[in-house]
């Protein structure tokens, strides 16, 4: 059966002329990028190209030197953003407390804030974990007895706990074996066609990006040199694409 559509579809995502620096050295030199509502899209490239710097301004955790991110035409800077527009984001490292079980994991930011009656918390915590193929016994264990793949799927649960309309993913699958990564992409896939968010995932995992995405941005020297579907990327020309598609482990 095909899921319903959602209550609140994914939002717009405009960056302009955004620029980073630290000291000396530019980090994001002038982004500029159109994401589109309830779409996949990548930001990739090789280290210190600059994609957690930008993924830490989505989310406020940096101020830009110039330039502006907007949702829906609404300044991430604007007081009333929180307000309208539901965010989450899954960190690389999991982010678990390993004192809390999973499901008091996943329910963490509903209980703090007191949105939801005890009971209520506990039935959403149950659908957001069956979601990512979770089970009830598995609600039970604490971090340290999950694998990397497990705390990954606890991670994007806890996400959707509050509805979000726009999911951010920093380096999903690192420290991931080839088929955790394959698990944590197909659960990607599925929370975006069953919420409906917006969902941004940085990376430099090339077999995650041309599998899943709907569109790719190519970052290097703090610059988009590309942007375009996974066939697009594949297929380009420009050199710094082709040498980092090309790289690979071959004895000398």
């Amino acid at each position: 059966m095909t899921p319903p559509p959602p209550a609140d579809p994914g939002v717009a995502v405009q960056v302009r002329g955004l620029r980073k620096s630290f000291g000396s050295q530019t980090i994001l030199d002038g982004i500029d990028l159109d994401i589109r509502p309830g779409e996949i899209f990548f930001l990739m490239g090789p280290s210190g190209a600059g994609k957690s710097v930008f993924l830490r301004h989505l989310i406020g955790l940096e101020v830009a030197d110039s330039g502006e991110i907007q949702l829906n035409g609404t300044s991430i800077g604007d007081e009333s953003l929180r307000d309208r527009f539901r965010l989450a984001m899954v960190f690389q490292s999991g982010g678990l407390l390993n004192s809390l079980t999973v499901a008091e994991n996943v329910g963490l930011y509903l209980a703090e804030h007191r949105l939801k009656p005890p009971a209520e918390i506990a039935r959403i915590v149950r659908e957001k974990l069956a979601l990512v193929n979770l089970t009830e016994q598995d609600a039970l264990k604490y971090p340290t007895e999950l694998s990397g793949g497990m705390k990954k799927r606890v991670a994007i649960a806890r996400a959707l706990v509050v509805e979000p309309q726009l999911v951010l993913f920093d380096e999903p699958t690192s420290e991931l074996d080839p088929l955790m990564a394959l698990t944590v992409g197909r659960e990607i896939v599925h929370t975006n066609r069953m919420s409906g968010a917006t969902t941004i995932v940085v990376s430099h995992d090339r077999d995650l990006a041309f599998g899943i995405a709907t569109r790719i941005a190519f970052l290097e020297g703090g610059r988009i040199i590309a942007v375009g579907t996974p066939d697009q990327i594949r297929g380009s020309q420009e050199p710094l694409i082709r040498r980092f598609l090309a790289a690979d482990f071959s004895p000398e």
